[in-house]
């Protein structure tokens, strides 16, 4: 199948867009490629992750979504152990909830949107 686009980079709603581009700098080790007030991104050369303010945001709260979960991210991790104790170190958070916990772990960043680590297979 053929497109007619493609994708450019995907940008994630934040209070803190700076902060959430280097925490999620740090867990994928791509550079931070510009961080003003409202707006800041993060690449690795090839995909781009963007992060704009948005006044009065508001994280879902997973697992209890007080707000809708819009998306979330799946990330390969060779050592779901080690994975995690290095996220939760940059400020990641773990809920109690954890559907598959042998195979992915659900992770939220520090503006509550979930994300999941997965082994790579």
């Amino acid at each position: 199948m053929t497109g007619f686009a493609t994708l450019a980079m995907i940008n994630l709603d934040a209070e803190d867009p700076a902060a959430l581009a280097t925490f999620y700098s740090q867990v994928l080790g791509w550079e931070v490629l510009h961080s003003e007030g409202d707006y800041a991104m993060i690449g690795d050369g090839t995909t781009s992750l963007g992060f704009g303010r948005v006044a009065g945001y508001s994280g879902p709260g997973w697992p209890d979504e007080s707000t809708p979960k819009r998306y979330h991210l799946d990330l390969y991790v060779d050592d779901l152990d080690k994975a995690e104790e290095q996220a939760l170190a940059l400020g990641a958070t773990k809920p109690a909830e954890q559907p598959t916990p042998d195979r992915w772990r659900v992770l939220l960043d520090p503006a509550g949107h979930p994300f999941d680590i997965c082994l790579r297979s």
